[in-house]
C-alpha cells in the first residue's frame, strides 16, 4: 500500500526538488524489464503528444505537447528510482527540443498555422500531430538512455545525445510508415497501462 501511494503521488510544483520522495526501482524486475516496460511507456506518451498536437488552438497545443513530455520524465524518473525536478526536467527537455530543429520549428510553424482558417487549420492537422510524436518519442528514448546507464537529471549533458536523437526520430518515422494508417494505434492511458505491465511483471 504504501508503495503505491508513492508511486502514484505527483510532486507539488511549489516545493523544493529535494523534498521530493523518489520512487525506488520495483526489485522484481530485471534491468531488461524496466526498459522494456519504459520503451513501452515512451510509446504512449509519444502518441498522447500526437493526440495534444490536434488541439486547434495556436500555442496552446505546444504547451499541452510540452506538458505530456514533462509527465513522460517524470514517470520514467520513477521507474529508474531517479530524483525529479520540475525546473530541471524542463530545462533539459527544452535543451533537447532544441536539438531537433528543424522539426520543432516546424511545430511552431504548423500551430501558427492553425489560425489561418480551412487551409491552414488543415495542414497543421496533418503535420503538428505527427512532429509532436516524433519529437516527444525520441526525447522518451533519451531519457531510457541516460536512466538505464546509471544516469541522473543531474549528470545529463543533452549535446552527447543530438545523434541518438537523430536516430531514434528517423526510427520513429519509419513505425509510422509502416502503420496502415501513418501512426500506431493509440492508447487508452498511459499511466494505466504501464501499472498493469508492473503488476503483470512482478507477479
Amino acid at each position: 500500500m504504501a508503495q503505491e501511494a508513492t508511486g502514484s503521488a505527483k510532486p507539488d510544483m511549489h516545493e523544493p526538488a529535494a523534498t521530493h520522495p523518489t520512487v525506488p526501482e520495483d526489485p522484481a524486475l530485471t534491468p531488461q524489464e524496466r526498459d522494456e516496460l519504459a520503451s513501452k511507456l515512451v510509446d504512449r506518451y509519444a502518441m498522447w503528444s500526437g493526440a495534444a498536437g490536434l488541439i486547434p488552438i495556436p500555442l496552446v497545443d505546444i504547451a499541452t505537447v510540452a506538458g505530456v513530455q514533462l509527465q513522460m520524465v517524470r514517470r520514467l524518473s520513477q521507474m529508474y528510482g531517479v530524483p525529479f525536478s520540475d525546473n530541471r526536467g524542463k530545462s533539459i527537455i527544452a535543451s533537447l527540443a532544441g536539438s531537433m530543429i528543424p522539426a520543432t520549428s516546424g511545430m511552431g510553424a504548423a500551430s501558427v498555422l492553425k489560425s489561418i482558417p480551412v487551409i491552414g487549420s488543415s495542414i497543421a492537422a496533418l503535420t503538428m500531430p505527427a512532429l509532436s510524436a516524433g519529437a516527444t518519442y525520441a526525447i522518451g528514448k533519451v531519457f531510457v538512455q541516460h536512466f538505464s546507464s546509471g544516469g541522473t537529471l543531474l549528470d545529463f549533458n543533452p549535446p552527447d545525445y543530438r545523434e541518438f536523437i537523430r536516430v531514434q526520430r528517423e526510427k520513429w518515422q519509419s513505425r509510422s510508415r509502416k502503420a496502415p494508417d501513418g501512426t500506431p494505434p493509440p492508447p487508452t492511458s498511459p499511466d494505466d497501462s504501464i501499472s498493469k505491465r508492473t503488476a503483470t511483471a512482478s507477479m
